[in-house]
């Protein structure tokens, strides 16, 4: 089956892709392209579906590197392929034939890329990474290998919408005693309960870190089964597990 990629114009020149759960060999919950070793998925299922997606980027399998997510601010840079995966969310390189690949379901996969510089950067940014900064963190690492901060363009790919995105008051406490603005993220909801607005907040955060060209895909994976996993609808149907979509993006 042919693999269901999300480009955007953004990116253009860039390879780049926000991979669905289409055209994938896993079964189950896991129906599709997951693409998470972390999974409880066949590990052997897995690798397969992660070879139909560096064949689509155009990459050696081992060439689609990634990391060890663990929602942090943490940024690397990837000089080469290798099998250890630093604990990071978020990682740089400007070697060509890299793809840097980010796994999530619900989070933002975000891509950026200044084609001018060639520099790009891959991050995982839940809502604890975003407030911590991981965002600007990649950006910095980008301007460390070169990039301009006015020449990177960065596009947020499928992620849990506010409308699906329910919160306790206690979210937003540590919303605003990090960031009082932060506020303006955050709708009424039922009760006590209150609607994150995730891309929102993560492109604010961009902005306000100096990236004029920021967009979301305006995807959202909870409403949409067929296309993407979501953790979040996982939990709300009791299943055991869930997939893991994967975006990259390669000089």
């Amino acid at each position: 089956m042919t693999l269901d990629v999300i480009t955007d114009d953004s990116l253009q020149g860039v390879t780049h892709g926000f991979f669905t759960r289409v055209g994938g060999a896993s079964s189950g919950v896991f129906a599709g392209l997951n693409c998470g070793f972390g999974s409880a998925d066949q590990q052997d299922i897995v690798a397969i579906n992660r070879n139909r997606v560096a064949a689509s980027m155009s990459v050696d399998p081992e060439c689609l590197v990634g990391v060890h997510q663990y929602h942090s601010a943490e940024v690397v840079v990837v000089d080469d392929a290798t099998a250890d995966k630093p604990k990071a969310d978020a990682m740089v390189t400007n070697v060509p034939g890299l793809a840097l690949s980010i796994l999530t379901a619900d989070c933002q996969p975000v891509l950026f890329a200044d084609p001018d510089a060639r520099v790009i950067g891959a991050a995982h940014a839940g809502w604890k990474g975003a407030l911590g900064g991981v965002l600007e963190n990649t950006i910095d690492a980008m301007e460390g290998l070169g990039a301009a901060r006015d020449n990177i363009s960065v596009v947020i790919g499928p992620s849990i919408s506010q409308r699906n995105y329910e919160v306790g008051p206690e979210f937003l406490d540590e919303f605003l005693g990090t960031d009082p603005d932060a506020a303006r993220f955050f709708a009424n909801g039922q009760g006590d309960r209150l609607q994150f607005d995730l891309p929102g907040f993560g492109l604010w955060r961009l902005r306000q870190a100096g990236v004029e060209r920021a967009c979301w895909t305006r995807h959202c994976t909870y409403e949409d089964p067929s296309r993407f996993y979501s953790y979040r609808r996982s939990v709300h149907a009791k299943e055991a597990d869930y997939g893991r979509l994967i975006a990259a993006i390669r000089l």
